[in-house]
């Protein structure tokens, strides 16, 4: 259960954080880049956290592209980070696939995702894209959505129908309504798995923050036993990241000035979610 503090407090940036944290668990958008654009000054701070031995790591919701792809986006924008310091929501729901067969049947799986990358590592897992065929939803045992890109209103109408007739798993690798993008806000696949939840009476399996899953697995990459009380989660939404990261025990920063409450009145969002974190920064 997650347990919120009575205030936050409020401090410039993460190098305010430096002395109470071991380990910096950080969403991407919002807190590291907004789209293609690294945010202002962040890149320094995270080598500057590095360079004093705090344990900088990467969590996301980013469930749309292959590791090694997301983890050049991040080198490209200025973070140097190493393939074990960058956990999606993606590899989260890979490795459930393996690990827990019985509640995802593998033979045929209807994948939800951009087909830029074909099925890099999605090998061997019974994953097929689906697309504007009625067929293909309707033959298949399951559904696996990573992403939103190229996702469509026909497209949903059509996996509601299918899901309506006969009932069957939905696993979702990015539990988020929206991200923020240089353009504004891009819905996300979270957004359209409660829709199908409302449509067609299924319950989504989902992987990613603010669940547990994905915060377990991130714990799991550090020196056993850990001091849940030096580590903190650094995002830009309540609903995930600061109600994830409570939950999972952790102390949780808020960015306020990039991702999705810039220009809002986070104070009034707060006191709306009940959602509270413990510290709150406008930058990175």
């Amino acid at each position: 259960m997650a347990r919120f503090p009575r205030q936050s407090r409020a401090v410039n940036n993460l190098a305010d954080l430096a002395d109470n944290f071991d380990t910096f668990l950080l969403d991407a958008f919002g807190v590291l880049n907004v789209g293609d654009t690294p945010i202002a000054g962040a890149p320094e701070r995270i080598a500057a956290l590095q360079a004093a031995g705090k344990r900088v790591m990467v969590l996301s919701n980013a469930a749309s592209y292959p590791k090694r792809v997301g983890l050049e986006k991040l080198r490209r924008l200025g973070y140097a980070l190493a393939p074990e310091d960058l956990l999606s929501s993606r590899e989260v729901l890979l490795s459930a696939l393996t690990a827990r067969p019985g509640e995802c049947p593998r033979e045929r799986l209807g994948l939800i995702a951009p087909d830029t990358w074909g099925l890099e590592e999605l090998e061997g897992r019974g994953l097929a894209f689906v697309g504007d065929d009625r067929g293909v939803y309707d033959a298949v045992d399951g559904f696996v959505m990573l992403s939103a890109a190229g996702w469509s209103e026909n497209r949903q109408a059509l996996l509601e129908a299918s899901l309506t007739a006969r009932a069957r798993p939905v696993w979702v690798g990015n539990p988020d309504l929206v991200a923020p993008q240089e353009r504004g806000l891009s819905l996300e696949p979270g957004h359209f798995a409660h829709r199908l939840a409302d449509a067609a009476g299924v319950a989504p399996v989902f992987f990613g923050k603010p669940f547990a899953n994905a915060f377990e697995a991130a714990l799991a990459r550090l020196p056993q036993p850990v001091d849940r009380s030096r580590v903190v989660m650094v995002g830009d939404t309540l609903h995930t990241d600061i109600l994830g990261g409570a939950a999972a025990g952790l102390a949780t920063a808020l960015i306020t000035g990039h991702g999705a409450l810039r220009g809002l009145d986070v104070a009034k969002a707060i006191a709306q979610s009940g959602i509270r974190p413990d510290f709150i920064l406008p930058d990175p």
